[in-house]
This record gives structure tokens, sequence and C-alpha cells, in this order.
């Protein structure tokens, strides 16, 4: 997949719910949690939260990832949060992932933002696109690793 067609969704906002609906069963959250802070992002371009998607060439969601101030841990001061990264397993091994991460780190800094963090049970995979492990910190189901990315390099 050589020119991925990366959209965040205030560029598409006529599909809105169909992105919250893809999220949703990627992660089991309520699509009505998606589609509010989805919202929230329409109507505030400049601010987080932000949400992207991948489209395929028939414009089909592949993959999506949010920035939201905080991913259900107890770190607030930790902010913003990368979330709901995910790629479907048919487009895995393309390097969609780093491509929608160096994205959405391009878009933050940008905004002004110097560091981007997120929770994550990889071991290894955000070290490969220049994330370092930071601490681990309480979420809703135990502890998890928190790693974060320097904007400024």
């Amino acid at each position: 997949m050589e020119n991925l067609n990366i959209k965040q969704i205030g560029q598409i906002p006529a599909r809105v719910t169909e992105a919250a609906n893809w999220f949703h069963e990627k992660w089991e959250i309520p699509a009505e949690a998606y589609l509010e802070s989805m919202q929230t992002a329409l109507n505030n371009p400049t601010g987080i939260p932000k949400w992207y998607v991948v489209l395929d060439e028939n414009e089909q969601i592949i993959a999506g990832a949010g920035v939201i101030e905080n991913d259900f841990h107890d770190r607030l001061d930790l902010t913003p949060n990368l979330c709901a990264l995910y790629v479907n397993e048919g487009n895995r091994g393309q390097k969609i992932a780093e491509k929608l991460l160096a994205y959405i780190c391009s878009d933050m800094k940008q905004l002004g933002l110097h560091k981007l963090y997120l929770v994550t049970d990889h071991k290894g995979l955000y070290e490969k696109y220049g994330w370092s492990y930071l601490t681990m910190v309480q979420a809703e189901d135990g502890p998890i690793q928190m790693y974060a990315i320097s904007l400024d390099e």
C-alpha cells in the first residue's frame, strides 16, 4: 500500500458514525463513546480529541487511531494519549501503523504539542516507531505500560 489515504475525521464528517462503529467493532467500547468524542473533535478542530482513519482504494476503513486526553488510566498529568490504534488483520505487514503513527505525531507537533503518550500491553511494538517505555500506570483493568514519544525531534 504505497500511498496511504489517512484522513482526520474532520475531513470526512459524513463518515463519523461509520468510523465510530468501526472503532467499536475493534475495541468493544460503546460506539456512542466514540461518536461523542468524534463530535467533540469536529466542533474543536484545533484541539484534542482527534480521530484518524486510513482508507483503502475502495474508501473502506482499514486502520485508525485517536488522540484523547486520557486513555482510562490514573496519570492525568500524562496527556494527551494516543488510543485505539488498530489495523485490520488483512492489512497488517504493510507499514500502515508506522505511517499512521508518524502522521499523527506530525499533526500533534503542528498543534504545538511536545510529547504524546500511550498505554499498551504490547512489548516491543511501539519501540520500533520511536516510542520509549516511561512507567507503569493504573488502568481500569490493572497496571499497564505507559509509553511516550517526544515530538520535538
